[in-house]
């Protein structure tokens, strides 16, 4: 039988992003939007705080786009900052790239393995794991977390070969993936 784990968002993540002003490399996104006008032209910025000074640092979601461009009910969501939008857009490759950010997840999500440890105790365990947002986790980790293991046992599980995937179980991902337990 197939086991369903999620792994989702707690909150939204920090940005890493050196601070101009007192030279912190966090910062918090509240959700807040500032959208500016130039005549027909749009230019539209997720606001971000400074976690060690608090400073306000701006990143460009649009610049200069025409205004009949941009769908009516994407710039209602932007005129009253909506917080599931600020995390989309954080979390959108091409946002992060043009405003060189990363994003820190640490401590921004959790791992919901949809009920207690009876399935631990089964011979085989088949699990998918799956990925509400795109959250860099090493499958190690989650593993350990979920089958209430230390990642030296994972890791061990691993190399005797009674815990296989297709997954790189060592390396980051997030996106879905399986794995087979056998105890």
């Amino acid at each position: 039988m197939l086991e369903n784990w999620v792994v989702m968002p707690t909150c939204l993540p920090l940005v890493r992003r050196r601070c101009h002003a007192c030279g912190g490399g966090h910062f918090r996104a509240g959700g807040k939007f500032r959208v500016n006008a130039h005549h027909k032209l749009l230019d539209v910025w997720l606001l971000v705080l400074c976690t060690a000074c608090g400073d306000t640092a701006k990143l460009t979601v649009m610049e200069r786009a025409n205004v009949r461009s941009i769908r009516p009910e994407l710039l209602a969501r932007l005129h009253a900052n909506d917080v599931v939008l600020a995390a989309e857009l954080l979390q959108d490759p091409v946002v992060q790239r043009r405003n060189r950010i990363a994003l820190d997840w640490s401590g921004a999500w959790r791992l919901d393995t949809g009920g207690g440890p009876e399935h631990l105790h089964r011979e085989v365990i088949d699990i998918a794991v799956r990925f509400t947002a795109r959250i860099p986790v090493r499958p190690v980790r989650l593993i350990a977390e979920g089958c209430a293991l230390r990642r030296a046992e994972v890791e061990s599980l691993i190399t005797e070969g009674s815990l296989v995937s297709t997954a790189r179980l060592n390396a980051r991902v997030s996106d879905d993936f399986t794995f087979t337990l056998k105890r």
